[in-house]
Parts: structure tokens; sequence; C-alpha cells
């Protein structure tokens, strides 16, 4: 069982400047939350409750101003400085005291996801003992991303960075789940081209073990990376769409802490409180209501 969990929110946020030149990218708008509530929220609804939170160096004091401590969700939420980015695998270098001799999961603070099975996907991942999973969904361009082939067993056969030609339109998104041996093995990653420690390389250790299985989004469900300009307004558009049809919210996080039982309904008054009138306290304020 995976109890503890990384969220990767550093990185130099180049493909956005100048915005990001001042603000950490995970701190800007999807709709009106901070894109950091949405990984955040992946976790949550995973039951996952002991969260590190990787950021730029010189940046701590921005996230503890919106993210303190956790308690005010029932979960722990600490922080470590990434000094400059050395790629996804350094997660685990920087945070091996966090992790110490538990597994553990891994979300990009910029990536989304929604889907109506999604928390059922997610409680099936952490139940993960050995090996290390992906969570894969199918792309219309595969020559943009990081793309996995899968046998019948779902075990991931083949990976290919950015692929020239077609061979599977299977992407890997920005989620994984790793036992204990990803300390050691990206300990043993020589960095690449790019002078980073690829992803590729560590899934790809799993792989030659054969240890190395794949989960999905289900269909109908969505990911998106918000790299871009582009990508970060069709993320909120797309938020903003669904919120206001359902009349109910995405990454709404007291929401998830209440429904399981990590708060009551003192710490969504708090909340309300520490928001100020605005649109988000109204709508816990409806969540405080419920019997």
């Amino acid at each position: 069982m995976i109890k503890k969990g990384i969220i990767l929110a550093g990185g130099a946020g180049t493909r956005m400047s100048p915005i990001t030149k001042a603000v950490n990218k995970q701190l800007l708008p999807i709709y009106d939350k901070p894109l950091i509530f949405y990984p955040l929220s992946v976790l949550m609804l995973a039951g996952i409750r002991d969260i590190l939170i990787i950021v730029n160096k010189g940046q701590l004091n921005q996230f503890k101003k919106i993210l303190p401590n956790g308690h005010n969700l029932g979960i722990k939420i600490s922080y470590a400085e990434q000094h400059y980015p050395r790629g996804l695998p350094d997660a685990f270098l920087v945070g091996k005291k966090f992790i110490g001799k538990e597994n553990v999961a891994l979300i990009l603070g910029d990536n989304f996801f929604y889907g109506q099975s999604l928390t059922k996907r997610l409680q099936e991942c952490i139940k993960l003992k050995s090996g290390a999973s992906v969570l894969l969904h199918p792309v219309k361009k595969p020559s943009l991303y990081g793309i996995a082939k899968i046998n019948k067993k779902n075990k991931i056969i083949k990976i290919i960075e950015k692929p020239k030609k077609y061979f599977s339109n299977l992407a890997i998104t920005g989620l994984y789940f790793f036992d204990n041996k990803v300390i050691d093995y990206s300990k043993k990653l020589k960095p690449s081209k790019r002078k980073e420690l690829e992803i590729v390389d560590l899934l790809n250790k799993y792989k030659k073990n054969k240890k190395l299985s794949a989960n999905f989004i289900s269909r109908g469900g969505a990911w998106l990376d918000t790299g871009s300009i582009e990508d970060f307004y069709n993320t909120s558009s797309f938020v903003s769409a669904l919120e206001n049809r359902q009349g109910l919210k995405i990454a709404c996080l007291e929401e998830i802490a209440f429904n399981n039982n990590w708060i009551g309904k003192k710490n969504i008054e708090n909340a309300i409180k520490f928001y100020g009138k605005c649109e988000y306290s109204q709508y816990l304020l409806t969540i405080s209501k419920k019997d």
C-alpha cells in the first residue's frame, strides 16, 4: 500500500514566460483555484495523506501561504526545495528522507486528471507492493509524448519518447507509482543530453526487470498537461464548463477531506473564514450544511 506522495512543483516554466518569471506556474489559476490544488486533489482521492511538495528555491513561502501544513485538510504536507531542475527522477533523490523505506507515488504539479471512475482507479493503483505502475491515456498526436506499448497482461514492453513513427497512441501521463527501489534506481541514472535525469530511463529499469505495469484513465476521462499557455487556458475552460454545468467543484480539497472523514464541519467553517467572501467559500458553505 502506498501511503506517501510527492508533487513535483518546481521547474522553470519557460514555456509560459513571461508570466512565470515572478510566480511559480503551480500557483497560477486554473479557473477558480491554484493549479497546485489539482494534483494535490488526485493524491487525496487516492487516499494518500502524507505529501511532500518539491518547489523551486526561494518559492517556499508563496506555497505555504495557500497550503501551510495540511492540518486543515486532515493530511500532512511538507516541503523541499529543488535548487534547479534536474529531471523528474531527481524528486526521489530530493525526497529520499521523506520516502524512507516506503513505496511512493509521484505526480507532476502541472498535470490535470479528471474521470468518473478516477477515484476507484487511483485506489487500485496505491495497492502496489512491488515494481512500478504508470497511468496511460490515449492521445491524438503520439509524437508529442512519451509513448508506451503494452502486452495482453498490461505489462509495458516498449517506451519511446516522442516517437517519429506510430507504434502506439498510449501516452505516459504525469502520475507514477513506485516501490522503494526507485531511490536506488534514480541514484544510478546518468544525465541525458539535456543534462537532466530522464523519467523514461527510470521506467526502463523497471521494464527491463518486467516490473512495469500500466493502468488507464477510463474512456471519457481526461488528462491534460498545462505546460503551455494554450494548454493552460484550455484546461481552465474545461474546468469552468464542467463546474458551471454540474454545480460541483473539481479539486475542492476541503470537500475531498470532508467526504473521507478526515475533517469535520468546524474545519469547513475555518476554511470559509480563511478564503473570505468568494464563490469557493459559497460552495464550502453548501458542504457545511450537509447532514
